[in-house]
């Protein structure tokens, strides 16, 4: 499958759940139920997976929890805020650099269209370089 298939489906499966549940709820709320509804689809999620990371001959087993993991390719995290910080999406990429995994979305479910919540990051990759831009397209919709 490839990436664009997958984020294509956690966009559709995030706009479902922002629609039937609305911005407000813990983040936690919506991590349990977009996970869910990713395995329902068939894909393998991992909710809040420790990442080991080593740095200057440190070891930290635990540098940091990714909210989600979509099939070993795609790092979701998920934010329930008025607004994210540019911090968030640089967050995001450090994650994503430390995996050695080439896309992540950051998902905030506090805004009140999600269409403005949700940011793609990329690792290595050209921003623009999918001939598809699913992702995009879905959301014009």
């Amino acid at each position: 499958m490839e990436l664009d298939d997958i984020t294509e489906a956690i966009v559709q499966e995030a706009l479902r759940i922002h629609i039937a549940l609305g911005p407000g709820l813990l983040e936690s709320v919506y991590e349990v139920v977009l996970a869910r509804a990713l395995m329902r689809r068939g894909f393998v999620v991992e909710r809040q997976k420790a990442v080991r990371i080593q740095y200057d001959g440190l070891n930290f087993e635990e540098g940091f929890r990714a909210d989600l993991v979509v099939d070993s390719r795609v790092i979701v995290e998920i934010k329930s805020l008025d607004r994210v910080a540019s911090v968030h999406s640089k967050q995001l990429l450090t994650y994503l650099r430390l995996m050695h995994l080439p896309v992540g979305l950051l998902i905030n479910f506090g805004e009140a269209l999600l269409k403005q919540g949700l940011h793609r990051v990329v690792n290595g990759l050209d921003p623009d370089a999918s001939p598809r831009l699913r992702v995009n397209r879905f959301l014009a919709k």
